[in-house]
């Protein structure tokens, strides 16, 4: 599968909101727990600074997503935080790391310093593996930092990246 990597657009609200549901239907990554619609996925993914689509060029299909915003404001306005997901039916293809790369690249472009993630789950493993493959730190555990669908608690893990 070739995939590549566009901006997205409202024609692609119902396949980005659908992908970002099963993360958070899943409650294993994501912290939210209220799923999108058409109307609200498109004005969410609109708000963000970036959002981008992996589309597969054969089948013209959406695979995947990331949406880049600041993580802070003001004297940390410089440091980002993104989220990606992954059509359940194609992860383990290296869509993840297609789209952490163009991610990285997009921030750099937009004028950030640093991206952030708050919280990447213990059990996260293979996020873990793609992101220290990359080049993030990791800055510690943050124990029982996420509830878990069966409601026990997992670590969570700050990392970050110098663009």
């Amino acid at each position: 599968m070739n995939v590549k990597i566009r901006e997205y657009t409202t024609e692609d609200a119902k396949a980005a909101s659908e992908i970002w549901n099963q993360v958070v239907e899943d409650g294993v990554a994501f912290p939210q727990e209220d799923t999108l619609t058409e109307e609200t996925g498109d004005a969410f993914f609109k708000e963000q600074t970036y959002t981008g689509l992996a589309v597969d060029e054969e089948s013209r299909e959406v695979v995947g997503l990331y949406i880049l915003h600041p993580n802070n404001v003001g004297r940390c306005g410089h440091i980002c935080n993104a989220s990606y997901a992954v059509r359940r039916d194609f992860r383990g293809g290296h869509i993840g790391e297609k789209l952490v790369l163009d991610c990285l690249r997009m921030a750099k472009e937009k004028g950030y310093r640093v991206m952030q993630f708050n919280a990447v789950v213990a059990s996260n493993i293979h996020a873990q593996h793609l992101y220290e493959r990359i080049g993030f730190k990791k800055l510690g555990a943050i124990p029982g930092g996420f509830r878990m669908p069966d409601g026990h608690y997992e670590d969570i893990f700050p990392y970050y990246y110098e663009l």
